[in-house]
């Protein structure tokens, strides 16, 4: 196993906070070093959750996102864990549970986008699109739900390109993104007996280093004229982590500024 972490168990005074309906939980955050998974794991801690996140190639900006949540006066712990490797996966889940004793919310937010249209994508980059964002989703999930709590939460983070893919060149991601909207679905029914919920949240354009060169030119197809910050993002999950969210299962929830009307 591959791991770098960062822990704080000190007993620094936690920050007034009016929202703080994750106290006590505790959360993994697959892909959780930068752009959307940072700003949900910065955001679970804000509500009070314990937060694991992973990272594979970016140490710095993973310490940067654990002193965030540290910053809030909850615990964080950071792992080095390729999405695209079942071991590395099990072992981040198994490493969380040691470490804080339990698991209770699950963002599967690890992703990767690579263009390429029919005529030129190649069979490297269709296999790495579907290793990371189909196969590692269910992965991650598979192995968060063997340890969850009963009543706990997977989140996925899917995509607009579910349901609208508007551009040249994202057929395989979108074929990627539309294939979690349905594994929720199913994954939904195999753990409502223990309450589990299992939703997933598809973002428009956010900026992120993933759509660095791309935002302006897709701006004019956004209703809004804007993209999504990653925190308006994190707002969703922290919504579909809370218990008022419990009745809401197997849903994939679009947050795209309109671009999918």
């Amino acid at each position: 196993m591959r791991t770098h972490l960062w822990t704080d168990l000190s007993t620094t005074e936690m920050p007034v906070n009016e929202n703080r309906g994750l106290t006590g939980k505790i959360a993994i955050v697959f892909g959780g070093s930068r752009g959307i998974g940072a700003a949900a794991a910065r955001r679970l801690a804000k509500e009070g959750a314990d937060v694991t996140l992973t990272y594979v190639s970016t140490p710095q900006r993973a310490a940067d996102t654990v002193a965030a949540i540290e910053a809030t006066g909850r615990r964080g712990l950071a792992i080095k864990a390729d999405s695209a490797d079942p071991a590395a996966i099990k072992a981040a889940v198994a490493r969380t549970v040691e470490h804080f004793g339990k698991l209770d919310i699950a963002v599967v937010n690890a992703g990767i986008l690579l263009h390429g249209d029919i005529a030129t994508v190649s069979v490297e980059d269709l296999d790495r699109m579907l290793n990371v964002n189909v196969r590692g989703v269910f992965l991650a999930i598979q192995a968060a739900a063997a340890h969850l709590t009963d009543g706990g939460r997977i989140i996925t983070i899917g995509s607009n390109t579910a349901v609208r893919s508007g551009y040249p060149g994202a057929s395989v991601y979108s074929m990627t993104k539309a294939a979690v909207a349905v594994m929720v679905k199913g994954i939904a029914i195999d753990l409502a007996g223990r309450g589990i919920t299992v939703n997933n949240i598809q973002p428009g354009p956010t900026v992120t280093d993933m759509t660095v060169g791309l935002i302006e030119a897709i701006k004019p197809l956004i209703p809004l004229k804007r993209a999504a910050d990653p925190d308006e993002i994190a707002g969703l999950v922290a919504y579909l982590a809370r218990k008022e969210s419990g009745y809401m299962t197997g849903s994939s929830l679009t947050i795209d500024g309109g671009m999918a009307i």
